[in-house]
């Protein structure tokens, strides 16, 4: 027949074969990223957090807004616009930083 397309042993056209594998490599690929993911997730979410010191002393009048930690420190935020930075072992004040806002 003139102009018939090849077809290899599946009877498909080898472009059909050729997109069937490619098909079948992006499923594979995206599973083994799923796995990844999930592992990823597990590891992550298992282990254990850091230890917090029992109680934290802030100033008279000063209210906690937002706190953060490192590695051996923990940073609290406070409503008067001050940074206050503590050790994570003893709970001692390290650093006080004073937050200045831009003039509008």
């Amino acid at each position: 027949m003139v102009g018939a397309p090849e077809e290899n042993e599946d009877g498909l056209p080898p472009h059909l074969t050729r997109l069937r594998r490619l098909v079948t490599v992006l499923t594979v690929v995206m599973i083994g990223g799923f796995v990844v993911l999930i592992a990823t997730l597990v590891i992550r979410l298992s282990a254990s957090p850091l230890p917090l010191p029992e109680r934290i002393e802030l100033p008279q009048g000063e209210e906690a807004v937002a706190f953060t930690q490192g590695v051996d420190w923990i940073a609290v935020t406070t409503s008067q616009d001050r940074i206050l930075v503590y050790g994570r072992a003893t709970g001692e004040l390290w650093q006080e930083i004073e937050i200045t806002r831009p003039e509008n």
